[in-house]
């Protein structure tokens, strides 16, 4: 008898843009626009339905940036799940188990998280040769108050993501140290979701 998984048939097909071309653009748009303004909540529109534990946000994402030339690192839970297969069938985009190797990493909510070092932070002639690190959380506000200062914003924006670990404050200051290099991080909860380029400062506020 054979112990291995079987996917459902049906959760690799389904969950994908209905309109793939306005849809990927409409989040590329939003992408773009959370990016330069760090801190605003953008909300995703299209109706794509990745399999659990991805997010709605998180999926959407992965639809409009990944390809067969993006290697794709998850965290274990999205790993053991559909999502693997899901994304292959819909974006072509290979899964690596090697950190280093990846354009894009998914992270799963509740997952711990280590150093930010061990995926590629580009180097000084190609900074954007790095990781964009996609973190599911509880909820995108709720949670520690936090100030970000940097460009694109006036002068401090503040969020409250509910979920990130006590360590990722630490994680963050070693990752602004590499600059230049570095990874981007995107923070998701189910459609909606806040950019972090490798700029922005983040220091914790009273509550």
């Amino acid at each position: 008898m054979s112990l291995k998984t079987e996917v459902p048939k049906n959760d690799v097909l389904a969950g994908g843009f209905a309109e793939p071309v306005f849809h990927a653009q409409s989040v590329f748009k939003l992408m773009m626009d959370a990016m330069a303004r760090p801190g605003t909540i953008q909300t995703v529109a299209p109706d794509a339905l990745p399999p659990a534990p991805l997010g709605v946000a998180s999926g959407a994402i992965a639809l409009t940036l990944c390809d067969h030339d993006t290697p794709v690192w998850l965290s274990s839970g999205l790993a053991k799940s559909a999502v693997p297969q899901w994304l292959g069938f819909h974006t072509g985009a290979p899964v690596t188990s090697e950190k280093a190797e990846a354009r894009f990493a998914f992270v799963e909510a509740g997952t711990p998280l280590s150093s930010f070092g061990l995926f590629a932070a580009g180097t000084q002639e190609y900074p954007d040769r790095s990781t964009t690190v996609v973190i599911e959380l509880a909820d995108i506000e709720g949670g520690r108050k936090l100030a970000l200062m940097g460009p694109g914003i006036k002068m401090v924006t503040d969020i409250a993501p509910l979920g990130l670990p006590d360590t990722f404050l630490r994680l963050w200051t070693e990752n602004r140290a590499l600059f230049p290099r570095g990874i981007d991080i995107v923070l998701t909860s189910g459609s909606r979701f806040v950019c972090l380029p490798r700029t922005t400062k983040i220091t914790a506020t009273e509550m």
